[in-house]
């Protein structure tokens, strides 16, 4: 199989690419070639294997590899949520006008790849008309508050309907906001559901610009990757239709989160967070999902993490274990 994952040089893109490449396979047949198209390069360890091809750039500028034919398709490249509200014509460039061309190349090249769409939580969201339920389900009416939320719906739909046409063989699954990612934080109004846990981690005093009770569901990286393998690889049988599925996520509240780093790792990390509102992401984040259910991803086979406390030993794990997490995440445990 050869095998295209866009946004492949990101933390989760690079993340599936290993997950693959240590499998060597997707849906029983060999992956013979990975390509990775970013607007960075992959890692160093993803190029180093002899399957990997890499194409750093701007999407928009990689129409011919596009059309060069795949059997396999993760779409992953995106432009964050915060990006996308402060920028509303780099957020149109990054997403819908590179996915029109990402799915008109394949369309062109004559296979229809089988092509999983990484869509978000954050096609949902509150309106006069449609109030939104305490937990999202599969078939909530969609009603996105954020650019970012309403590229997502619109690709949904885009890859619903070159699905339809026959030009690929279209999945999308709405990703839970994934937590604890490495590094620094990034433009995205979610990333402090990562920070509040990664900075006590390393040892550095951080702010959460929400308040306590802001609830939202989250998933670990590990089980995010899973998920999306999964979809891949089930029949169009058993997705039980072309429209977007909800991956598995955990309904947690923010004093939940702040309540498992202290039984994980004590009270002095705990002690490391402090409450700092910013009305601009809680803003953002008040018109997100509160909670969310699963059921197409349950039949699946797919669960959410077993609780916050084992997404945080997750991280722990990956900190001692995996490339791309830096040697000091976990000073603050010293």
């Amino acid at each position: 199989m050869r095998i295209l994952i866009t946004g492949g040089a990101g933390f989760l893109g690079a993340r599936l690419a290993r997950e693959i490449l240590q499998r060597g396979q997707l849906n029983g047949q060999s992956v013979s070639e990975l390509v990775i198209a970013d607007l960075f390069p992959a890692p160093a360890d993803l190029l180093a294997d002899p399957r990997v091809k890499g194409h750093a750039g701007p999407m928009l500028e990689q129409g011919d590899l596009f059309k060069s034919g795949f059997d396999g398709v993760f779409h992953l490249a995106s432009a964050v949520s915060g990006e996308c509200e402060l920028d509303f014509d780099l957020g149109l460039r990054s997403n819908l006008d590179s996915s029109r061309l990402l799915l008109d190349s394949i369309r062109a090249s004559g296979k229809a790849s089988r092509f999983v769409f990484a869509s978000s939580v954050a096609v949902f969201g509150p309106d006069a008309g449609n109030p939104m339920p305490e937990r999202v389900t599969d078939t909530t009416l969609p009603t996105p508050q954020t650019s970012y939320g309403t590229h997502k719906l619109m690709i949904e739909y885009m890859v619903a309907d070159y699905t339809r046409k026959g030009f690929i063989d279209g999945r999308a699954a709405r990703l839970m906001t994934v937590t604890v990612r490495p590094g620094k934080p990034n433009g995205a109004a979610s990333s402090f559901f990562s920070g509040i846990i990664r900075e006590p981690l390393a040892g550095t005093h951080t702010t959460c610009p929400v308040d306590p009770d802001v609830s939202h569901p989250v998933s670990s990286p590990g089980n995010t990757i899973h998920g999306l393998i999964t979809v891949f690889e089930a029949s169009r049988d058993a997705l039980g239709g072309r429209m977007a599925l909800n991956l598995p996520g955990l309904n947690v509240k923010v004093s939940d989160m702040l309540a498992a780093l202290e039984k994980v790792a004590g009270p002095t990390v705990r002690a490391r967070v402090k409450f700092e509102r910013d009305e601009r992401v809680a803003g953002i984040v008040a018109n997100w999902a509160k909670g969310s259910t699963f059921d197409r991803a349950n039949a699946l086979g797919l669960k959410a993490d077993a609780s916050f406390e084992a997404i945080i030993e997750q991280y722990i794990s990956d900190c001692k274990t995996r490339p791309a997490y830096p040697a000091e995440a976990l000073n603050g445990l010293k």
